[in-house]
This record gives C-alpha cells, sequence and structure tokens, in this order.
C-alpha cells in the first residue's frame, strides 16, 4: 500500500500544478498536440532548446533568491518607504529605476532585482503588489529597447548590423523614450495619490542574514562577467555549489518549473516557426500597413519576440524588426520571456489577469507611437 502511495504521490503532485499553472498547462498541451502533428526523437527536441539560456536564468534564480533571503530586501524596502510616502510616487520611481536598470543589466537581470524588492514592500504596506510587478515589467521591456546589451533580441540584431555601441543606442533611442514616456503616462491611471500606511507587523525587526547577501552581490556581477566570457555551464554550476554552501534553502525554494516552461517553449515555439502556415502568415503580414515593424509586433505575439526576431531577421532590415519586436513584447504575456519571468516570480493570485489589464492597452499606444515615428520620418 505504501509503494503504491508513493508512486502516486509524483503524478498527484505533478498534476496538481498543471491544474493551478496555466502557462505550464498550456505549454504541455501545446507540445503533445505539435509532437503529434510532427512526430520527432526527444534527441532533436533537445536540440531546439537554449540551453546556455536555462543555464543563465537557473544562476540567476538562485542569486534572486539568496538576495530575497537575505532579508535585506525588505530593509532596503523600508528606506525606499520612508523617503516616498505615496503610492503614485512609488510607482514611478520602481518604473524609472527597473526601466534604466534594464538597459545596463538587462531586462531579465533587471527583474530578478526589482520583483522580489517589490514582494518585500508586500510584507510592510498594503499597496497593489501584482499591479507594481505588472508595471516593472513593462518597464524593464521599454527600457531594454534602448541598449544593444538590455535584451537577447537587440544583442542579436547588434551583432548583425554590424554597428557601433553607440550608433545602434542612437537608432533605438526615440522608441525606448515614447515608450518609457507611454508607461508614465499611465501609472496616474493606475496608481493614486493615496498615502502609504505601514501594516503594524512590520514594524519589528527583519532577521537578516549576512552570507547570503554577500553570496548574491558578490555572485551577480562574477556570474555576469564568467557568461559573458562563455562559461556559462562553469557559472552555473559555481552558482549552485555556493548556494549549498550559504544558502541550501535558496536552492530548494526557487521555481524549478519555471525552466520546465522555457524548455517546452523553446521547443514548441522553434516547431511552430517552422511550419509553412506561419511562413506564409509571415508573408501575408508584410503587406500590411506598418511592414516589418508591424510583423514583429503580430509574430511576437504569437511565438515570443527572441523567437520572432530569430525568424525575421535574415528576411527584414534590422531597424524596423527592432522596432516592431520590442513592441511586440508588450500585449499578451508571451510576448516577452521577461513577462513570463515577472510573473512567476511575483507568485501574486490574479496576476495574469491584471497584467493584460495594462499590457494590452500599452500595446494599442506602443504600436500607433512607433508606426506614427516611422511615418513621419518616411516624409
Amino acid at each position: 500500500m505504501q509503494l503504491i502511495q508513493r508512486l502516486i504521490s509524483p503524478v498527484v503532485f505533478i498534476s496538481q500544478r498543471l491544474l493551478y499553472d496555466p502557462m505550464l498547462l498550456s505549454m504541455s498541451g501545446l507540445w503533445v498536440v505539435l509532437w503529434w502533428l510532427q512526430p520527432q526523437p526527444l534527441s532533436d527536441m533537445a536540440e531546439r532548446v537554449h540551453w546556455s539560456t536555462l543555464a543563465v536564468l537557473t544562476g540567476l534564480m538562485l542569486l534572486s533568491r539568496s538576495l530575497e533571503l537575505s532579508g535585506y530586501l525588505t530593509l532596503w524596502g523600508r528606506q525606499l518607504l520612508a523617503h516616498l510616502s505615496e503610492e503614485r510616487r512609488l510607482a514611478v520611481s520602481l518604473v524609472l529605476f527597473s526601466g534604466l536598470l534594464s538597459a545596463v543589466v538587462t531586462n531579465d537581470v533587471a527583474l530578478f532585482i526589482v520583483v522580489p524588492l517589490t514582494l518585500g514592500l508586500a510584507r510592510m504596506t498594503t499597496l497593489p503588489i501584482a499591479r507594481l510587478i505588472v508595471f516593472e515589467a513593462l518597464a524593464v521591456n521599454a527600457g531594454s529597447s534602448l541598449s544593444p546589451i538590455g535584451n537577447p533580441q537587440n544583442l542579436y540584431l547588434w551583432q548583425l548590423s554590424g554597428l557601433r555601441f553607440g550608433e545602434f543606442l542612437w537608432v533605438m533611442l526615440p522608441l525606448s523614450i515614447g515608450l518609457m514616456l507611454l508607461l508614465l503616462l499611465l501609472v496616474p491611471v493606475a496608481f493614486p495619490k493615496a498615502p502609504i500606511h505601514l501594516k503594524s507587523a512590520s514594524l519589528g525587526i527583519a532577521v537578516r542574514q549576512q552570507k547570503p547577501l554577500w553570496a548574491a552581490l558578490i555572485g551577480y556581477p562574477l556570474f555576469l562577467i564568467a557568461v559573458d566570457m562563455g562559461w556559462v555551464l562553469p557559472a552555473m554550476v559555481g552558482v549552485i555549489l555556493v548556494m549549498l554552501l550559504v544558502a541550501r534553502r535558496a536552492v530548494f525554494s526557487i521555481d524549478w518549473l519555471l525552466l520546465v516552461v522555457f524548455v517546452l517553449m523553446f521547443i514548441n515555439l522553434s516547431v511552430i516557426g517552422e511550419l509553412s502556415v506561419v511562413q506564409q502568415a509571415i508573408n501575408m503580414m508584410r503587406q500590411w500597413p506598418g511592414g516589418d515593424i508591424s510583423v514583429g509586433v503580430l509574430l511576437s505575439q504569437a511565438v515570443s519576440n527572441v523567437p520572432a526576431t530569430l525568424l525575421l531577421a535574415e528576411q527584414s532590415e534590422w531597424q524596423p524588426l527592432a522596432w516592431g519586436v520590442s513592441v511586440g513584447g508588450f500585449g499578451l504575456a508571451i510576448g516577452s520571456m521577461a513577462n513570463l519571468i515577472a510573473l512567476r516570480l511575483a507568485r501574486q493570485p490574479g496576476i495574469w489577469t491584471e497584467f493584460h489589464r495594462w499590457s494590452l492597452p500599452m500595446l494599442g499606444l506602443a504600436w500607433l507611437f512607433a508606426a506614427l515615428w516611422k511615418n513621419a520620418l518616411s516624409l
């Protein structure tokens, strides 16, 4: 009887996670459908996965969790609240910080810093934490569009264009400024001029641990340097070993199923991109108003902006494509990997609905801005 229970328990656990995890459920179902339509060996599927990206993501998740467990994010959150006593001012500050940080250290790294900080605020205030995290996700999409190293699609197109760093940045500057301004215009609609009230329970002394803090603060730059030098796998292994020594809880408490979601996403979107019907749809969309900008926006809504960039790069001019896939990061959550990371890190009820409540209008405004700017330049 005990043997049967042991065999059944993992199945029950996985079933429960599938039912309560819409992204994992949809990606798993899509994988089954695609494999049925186009059977292929598991080895071929494994080749479609960007394993280096998953290794980087794993390292960042561990470092972020270590920083969160140190307790210092709660302390820094209190200091932030001490200077910003109004909900709207706090939202503006977090949006600007997220956007600027993403242009320097990439959008996913920015999220692994600002989302745990924001979650720390939930223990001290009655703020709409889910909405704040949604705006942070939108902010890193806007801010990272500026820099050649802000996100994976920019990095790829920068190398493809052959431009200098400053030249690429100058081309993307109008879009990035426009996107940030549009997002800031939405802040007064989403956040009132209400005072921030601290919870009585937040007045106690937070437990702080220095080992996880220093492991994270030292680990972040060392990990990113190692990744930049191409030592992705050793860097990930090094982070895991260090965390097992100084912050073992971080290793066992991160969202490992997020990595499963991305494995399935890489496989599914790669297969979808090769379908003839998708290629025909791309050629048809090129005839629509907006050209490559519109194609980049629409394809990002279907397969995410990084795969969309890879699919379109050989057939499109890099500048309108870069603008299109940057705008395509808004809209549906799948439009950008950064969206999925933010929503998974948040662990907030109703955040998927909250995200689309603001991201879909932002997509419309951003798309209109990009189209109008392109038309203005062509006059």
